[in-house]
């Protein structure tokens, strides 16, 4: 059936529609912005099935839509990431104490400030794979004033990484699974196994390491 929309990607539309989901997915974190980006990679691995059997010429010809289409959902996510983040900033007192109230986004508040302090943005880009992770790093990073370049940086390699990510498993699982609803779902599955994943890493307890006990006492020491 996805053979029929082998055409998805060479069609405008789908790009602001996908776009357009991964903006308000911040907001909304149960849009399906993935399932979206996944479906579209795998259509085109339908149109390059179709367009040849040899998979080196189809992967080269689709490059350029589908580089398209992972560059139109990391600039997507960015800019909602920079959206939800400037909305905290200015939040005022009522967004303050709607996050005090909330044990995940003060913790998450917590987390991320000592690790942009150390330069360890790296839990942005793996927030961004988790449930909501997008949501609670963005609106924690805002809320705490985090400055913008610890903050931009690592949402823009964030949202390129996930973008990555999910186009090569939508279009890599069409032609290897065959252009289908099923190659579809495994490769949703894989993205929501490495959603769990990264919620774990993202909800794991500082002391939880040696390295981390080591990290938060230099942080904490250095602000002292």
């Amino acid at each position: 059936m996805l053979e029929s929309l082998g055409s998805l990607t060479s069609g405008p539309w789908i790009y602001a529609v996908i776009g357009v989901s991964i903006v308000l997915d911040v907001f909304v974190p149960i849009m399906p912005s993935g399932v979206l980006l996944i479906t579209a990679a795998t259509a085109a691995a339908a149109g390059a099935t179709n367009a040849s059997a040899n998979v080196p010429d189809g992967f080269a010809q689709d490059l350029p839509d589908l580089l398209l289409l992972a560059a139109c959902a990391a600039t997507a996510s960015l800019l909602g990431d920079f959206a939800a983040y400037r909305l905290a900033w200015r939040g005022g007192e009522r967004l303050d104490r709607a996050i005090s109230r909330s044990r995940r986004l003060t913790a998450a508040q917590e987390r991320l400030g000592s690790a942009l302090s150390r330069g360890g943005g790296i839990l942005v880009v793996v927030a961004r794979f988790a449930p909501a992770g997008r949501s609670v790093v963005s609106l924690g990073a805002g809320a705490a004033h985090r400055r913008p370049k610890e903050f931009v940086p690592w949402s823009a390699l964030a949202g390129i990484t996930w973008a990555l990510y999910s186009v090569a498993l939508g279009y890599f699982g069409g032609q290897w699974l065959g252009a289908s609803w099923l190659s579809t779902a495994v490769s949703v599955l894989a993205l929501a196994i490495a959603g769990t994943l990264a919620a774990y890493v993202v909800r794991r307890p500082r002391t939880s390491s040696p390295a981390s006990n080591a990290a938060v006492a230099a942080a904490t020491s250095s602000t002292a």
